[in-house]
């Protein structure tokens, strides 16, 4: 028996941002092989009588390599109807997605799921592109012992707003070279940790001030830019509240 594999994106933590789609596959899956990262409320969508296998990574130690993993895919799918790749975020974004279906020789699905981008920023009320100060989003990952000169810092500019997904524990290196890419010290910066979730934490900072800043755990995530002040934020909770008074009071109006 041929069955078919889908790589689900789970969002960022709570289930209730699960695609209509995501939610029934997981409420039919025969096999679900999901990151470390997938929040305990998701995985408690998936159906009782499906297998889980966690194959993510814990503090940089990994249960599986790619390939396994890779490997696995391909036997359950020889082998099982509805197979499951459970990613955190969005599939395509950061989660080795192009590897896997590389890798695989029978059918599969991409579903896309709410990046942890677009979590991070919902959670610290911020918008990545708000035109009063960005007009690009920039997202990357932060890769230790890699020379910050060597990183593209050429197309950050002062309306660029960069999202770091997976920072680490190590801020004072993440504030080292970003001011070493040439960003300023007293650029606004957030760190959203557990986004959409109840641990769900924020931190407002600086390109300086992040050096000192308390650990925030995993799965974190940090945005850079003019966006993520407390003035823009201000600004834009103002804006849409008034919004809602107004539709409000048109809605009263018309009844």
């Amino acid at each position: 028996m041929m069955g078919k594999i889908y790589l689900v994106g789970a969002g960022p933590g709570d289930p209730e941002l699960l695609t209509l789609k995501a939610a029934s596959l997981l409420a039919r899956a025969n096999v679900v092989l999901h990151d470390a990262l997938v929040s305990d409320a998701v995985l408690a969508v998936i159906s009782p009588a499906a297998e889980l296998i966690n194959v993510g990574k814990r503090a940089g130690q990994k249960l599986l390599t790619q390939d396994e993993i890779n490997a696995l895919l391909v036997s359950y799918g020889r082998t099982r109807a509805a197979v499951v790749r459970l990613k955190g975020g969005d599939p395509s974004i950061f989660g080795r997605a192009g590897e896997e279906i590389e890798a695989l020789r029978i059918e599969y699905e991409v579903v896309p799921g709410v990046s942890a981008a677009l979590g991070a920023a919902a959670a610290a009320g911020i918008s990545l592109t708000d035109r009063r100060v960005a007009s690009q989003v920039l997202l990357t990952t932060f890769s230790r012992g890699i020379d910050g000169r060597v990183m593209d810092w050429g197309c950050v500019t002062s309306t660029t707003t960069l999202v770091l997904y997976m920072p680490g524990a190590d801020y004072a290196e993440v504030s080292e070279r970003l001011l070493g890419g040439g960003l300023p010290a007293d650029l606004p910066c957030v760190i959203v940790s557990h986004a959409t979730g109840f641990r769900q934490q924020v931190r407002w900072s600086s390109v300086s001030r992040l050096a000192g800043e308390e650990k925030l755990p995993a799965p974190a995530l940090l945005i850079v830019g003019r966006v993520a002040s407390h003035e823009v934020a201000e600004l834009s909770a103002e804006f849409w509240n008034a919004n809602r008074k107004d539709s409000a009071v048109q809605q009263t109006s018309m009844i």
